[in-house]
C-alpha cells in the first residue's frame, strides 16, 4: 500500500462517502453524549495514552520481526489501547441492535483481530520511520490527540487519534490519517460485508477471522 492509497479525495456535499464519514462520527458522539460525565479524562493524559501507543507502534515497525510477529504485537497494542467493543459496535450499524450479546461478543473478538491485521499491514508501510505525538485538544466530549508520520523519502503526513473515557478506560476510539476516518471507513465497509452476506452475522464473523 503506497501513500497515495491512504489518501482521501475531496468530497463534495452530497457525495455518499462524505455522508458515511459524518454518519460514522455522528454515532461515536451518540455513544458519547448519551448521559456522558464530565470530564474526567484531561488533555495531557490523552496524549499521555497516545504517546505510549506511538511508543510501542514505532517499537513494533523498527523491530525487524516477520510479518506475523509484528501483526500478533499489533493486536496487543489494539487490545491495550484501543476500545474495540465500541468501534465494533459502531461499525456494525443497525445490526447491532438485533444480534444476541453472545454474536456480539464474537463479532466484536473477530473485529478486533480484524482490524488489528489491517491496520497493522499499514502501519508496517512506516518502518524505517518515526510517528510522534505534536499536540492535543479537547473536542466535544473526547479529545483529538494529533501526530505526524515522519517515512524515509516522503514528505511527513498528518495521523489524528481521538480519545475517550467513556467505557470507564482511557481509550482511544478512532484514527484518521490523512483525513481518512478508520470509525465511518469501517462502518461502511463492515456493513457493505454484510450486505454482501444478506444479513447474516455468523457468516461475517467467520470471514472475519480469515481476512
Amino acid at each position: 500500500m503506497t501513500r497515495s492509497s491512504i489518501r482521501m479525495q475531496t468530497l463534495t456535499a452530497t457525495d455518499p462517502r462524505r455522508r458515511a464519514l459524518l454518519a460514522g462520527g455522528a454515532v461515536y458522539a451518540g455513544f458519547l453524549l448519551a448521559g456522558a460525565p464530565a470530564f474526567a479524562l484531561n488533555v495531557d493524559q490523552a496524549r499521555n495514552l497516545i504517546d505510549r501507543a506511538i511508543g510501542e507502534v514505532n517499537a513494533t515497525i523498527n523491530s525487524g520481526k516477520s510479518e506475523a510477529a509484528m501483526l500478533n504485537d499489533f493486536e496487543g497494542i489494539f487490545t491495550r489501547y484501543a476500545d474495540v467493543p465500541t468501534i465494533a459496535r459502531s461499525a456494525l450499524g443497525p445490526a447491532a441492535r438485533s444480534a444476541s450479546s453472545a454474536q456480539m461478543a464474537a463479532f466484536t473478538e473477530a473485529f478486533r483481530g480484524y482490524i488489528a491485521r489491517k491496520y497493522g499491514r499499514r502501519f508496517r508501510e512506516f518502518i524505517g520511520g518515526q510517528i510522534e505525538v505534536t499536540g492535543a485538544q479537547p473536542l466535544k466530549s473526547y479529545f483529538e490527540v494529533s501526530s505526524v508520520a515522519k517515512l524515509r523519502g516522503q514528505a511527513p503526513f498528518d495521523l489524528r487519534w481521538h480519545v475517550s473515557d467513556r467505557s470507564g478506560r482511557q481509550m482511544f476510539f478512532n484514527i484518521i490519517i490523512e483525513g481518512v476516518n478508520m470509525l465511518a471507513a469501517e462502518r461502511t465497509e463492515i456493513g457493505s460485508m454484510l450486505d454482501r452476506r444478506r444479513g447474516d452475522l455468523n457468516a461475517l464473523i467467520a470471514d472475519l477471522k480469515s481476512i
